[in-house]
C-alpha cells in the first residue's frame, strides 16, 4: 500500500510540475505577444510614408549646390536640363506618424508599373544632404545628374527633352535609420511645362510587407 502512495505522489508531483510549467509557458508566450504588440505599436508612432503633396499647396523653393533655383508646386515636380546637370525635384507629404529622413534615390528613363520590383538598392544615389520632412507635414526632395559619362544621363536627359514620363524611386526611414521604406514615384508631363508626381507603389524593407 506504501508503494502505491508514493506512486501516487510521485505522480501528483509529475502533474504538477506539468501544470506549472505549462501556465508558464502560456504566461511567457503571452508576456511576449504583448512585448510584440507594444514594439509595433511604437514602431508605428516613427513610421514614415511618403506621397506627392496636394495639388494646390503652396510652392516649396529648392536650391541646388550650384546656386540653380526652382520653385515646385503641390503636387509637382520638376526635371530640368542644364547646361551641365540635369534637375530633379518632387514636392512631397509625409502621411505617416514619424519623421522622414530622405537617404538614397534611383531614376529609371520610363515609366515603371507597380507589378515590376523596385531597383536593386546597391544602385542607389547616396543625397549630398540630409532631408527630414515632419509627419503630417510637407517637405521636397531633390537629386542631379551631373556626369555625362553617367550610364543613365543623356538616356533621362532624352526623355526630360520630349517629355515623355519617368520613374524615380526613394530610399527613406525613420531619424534612426530603421523602418527603411521604397516609394515609387511616377513623373508624368502635364501640359507644356510642368511636371506632376504620382506614388505608384510603396516597399517596407525591415518588416513583412502586408501584400
Amino acid at each position: 500500500m506504501s508503494a502505491d502512495w508514493s506512486t501516487i505522489a510521485s505522480l501528483s508531483t509529475a502533474a504538477g510540475t506539468l501544470v506549472l510549467a505549462v501556465a508558464t509557458f502560456a504566461s511567457v508566450r503571452s508576456a511576449n505577444r504583448a512585448a510584440r504588440a507594444s514594439e509595433v505599436a511604437v514602431l508605428t508612432r516613427l513610421r514614415p510614408l511618403l506621397v506627392p503633396s496636394r495639388l494646390g499647396e503652396p510652392d516649396e523653393k529648392v536650391g541646388f549646390q550650384d546656386e540653380k533655383w526652382f520653385r515646385v508646386p503641390g503636387g509637382g515636380a520638376i526635371a530640368e536640363v542644364g547646361d551641365d546637370a540635369i534637375y530633379l525635384v518632387i514636392s512631397l507629404r509625409n502621411v505617416g506618424n514619424g519623421i522622414g529622413v530622405l537617404d538614397r534615390w534611383s531614376v529609371y528613363d520610363q515609366r515603371l508599373l507597380g507589378d515590376i520590383e523596385h531597383g536593386d538598392l546597391a544602385t542607389f544615389r547616396r543625397l549630398t544632404r540630409d532631408l527630414y520632412i515632419p509627419p503630417a507635414d510637407r517637405g521636397f526632395w531633390q537629386g542631379a545628374l551631373r556626369d555625362p559619362t553617367d550610364p543613365v544621363f543623356e538616356s533621362v536627359r532624352e526623355v526630360i527633352k520630349d517629355r515623355r514620363p519617368f520613374t524615380v524611386e526613394l530610399l527613406y526611414g525613420d531619424y534612426e535609420g530603421g523602418q527603411r521604406m521604397i516609394t515609387r514615384f511616377g513623373i508624368t508631363p502635364a501640359g507644356d511645362e510642368r511636371w506632376m508626381a504620382i506614388s505608384s507603389r510603396h516597399w517596407n524593407l525591415d518588416h513583412r510587407d502586408p501584400r
